[in-house]
């Protein structure tokens, strides 16, 4: 293989893999990212086994060939040389890099040691707008969990139904986040896809770049974006997503309304004094007052208040303050509604007066 490459052309293709090629040990071909020149069309693509990522890549391809680069060498090397250089394979465990006066030497791994791209069965097609779909990932993935044993809360479901309606969702069981959107396209049945929290979140990353729909092939154990040239494709989870729809709050009849941007304030600085591992805060609701405190006997404690449109009786609840600051910061009106019952019922928090975006968190014992 011998091609000649613009820098600004791979640099930005490296940077777009270096999240997903696997930077742990555990199967060294995973850190490398397969390289296929062809005069028809070259291409790169990387993979943890669980997603993978696969562009298209403009190059002058002067002899053919395929071979596994180390994705993060690779990005270092491009990112420090300057203008065309010339990439030549020896055999396949050596790649000659050659840009003005520099040269590298660089140990690669044989191609056919690469994952197969994944067969595709079952598929059906939707179209769907880049920002409505990463409006919807950005506003869930943060109550998904991380490491969960429970592994379907590792992940976003996405519900779709017949008609055009796509519910995202985010849980970890402590909380949670919830998002309808309805988009152009249908579908012939429901369906229900658990997405990977890590997907999701690279997702966004490609989503951000083009303001056009994408096309989103749905498959039985995998879904395939395809974001202008790019393909992402994600292995979905196995399992049953729990009843989102159960979680969410009916009859709570307490509510209160208040400026998003002074509760986020209060509470990023009330936080500061709490407990490190909990960041538990104690939450104070009298009329149209809300006190916010924190103490640890380590360090001190904090107090604040802020007005807030409330009209009942005294109420005082438990909070981990960084979920109620992951919620405020997702959510885009200038004010924000909380629905609550008793001390240790689930709150419902939504952006005012829209009902298609709500928020769940569950209240702490203090």
């Amino acid at each position: 293989m011998k091609i000649v490459v613009s820098k600004d052309e791979i640099q930005t293709k490296l940077s777009n893999i270096q999240s997903i090629a696997e930077k742990r040990n555990t199967m060294p071909i995973l850190s490398h990212f397969l390289l296929d020149a062809s005069k028809k069309g070259s291409y790169i693509t990387a993979t943890d086994l669980e997603t993978a990522l696969k562009e298209p890549l403009d190059i002058k391809v002067e002899k053919e060939g395929k071979i596994c680069i180390p994705a993060r060498k690779m990005f270092e090397i491009v990112r420090e040389i300057d203008g065309d250089f010339v990439c030549e394979s020896i055999d396949e465990q050596w790649i000659k890099i050659k840009a003005g006066a520099s040269n590298f030497r660089l140990a690669c791994l044989p191609s056919k040691e690469f994952p197969a791209w994944p067969g595709m069965e079952d598929m059906e097609e939707i179209e769907v707008n880049a920002k409505i779909l990463m409006e919807m990932i950005e506003k869930t993935v943060y109550s998904a969990g991380e490491s969960d044993t429970r592994y379907t809360l590792n992940g976003l479901l996405f519900h779709l139904l017949p008609g055009g309606s796509i519910t995202a969702v985010g849980t970890d069981g402590h909380r949670l986040a919830l998002i309808v959107k309805n988009i152009e396209g249908s579908i012939k049945s429901e369906k229900k896809l658990i997405v990977p929290r890590k997907a999701a979140s690279e997702l966004v990353k490609l989503l951000d770049k083009t303001e056009n729909n994408i096309k989103v092939t749905l498959c039985k154990n995998h879904v395939l974006f395809t974001v202008g040239e790019i393909q992402f494709l994600t292995r979905l989870v196995e399992g049953t997503y729990p009843n989102y729809e159960q979680v969410l709050p009916a009859g709570n009849d307490k509510k209160l309304t208040v400026q998003k941007e002074a509760f986020s304030k209060a509470l990023r600085r009330v936080v500061i004094m709490s407990k490190d591992r909990s960041h538990a805060i104690k939450f104070d609701l009298s009329e149209n007052l809300i006190s916010i405190t924190s103490s640890n006997p380590d360090i001190g404690e904090a107090q604040d208040q802020i007005i807030a449109e409330y009209k009942g009786e005294s109420q005082t609840f438990g909070f981990n303050a960084r979920y109620l600051i992951d919620i405020l910061d997702a959510m885009s009106t200038e004010k924000i509604t909380m629905e609550m019952q008793a001390p240790l019922s689930p709150v419902l928090i939504k952006e005012e007066n829209n009902e298609d975006y709500r928020c769940v968190i569950m209240p702490m014992r203090i």
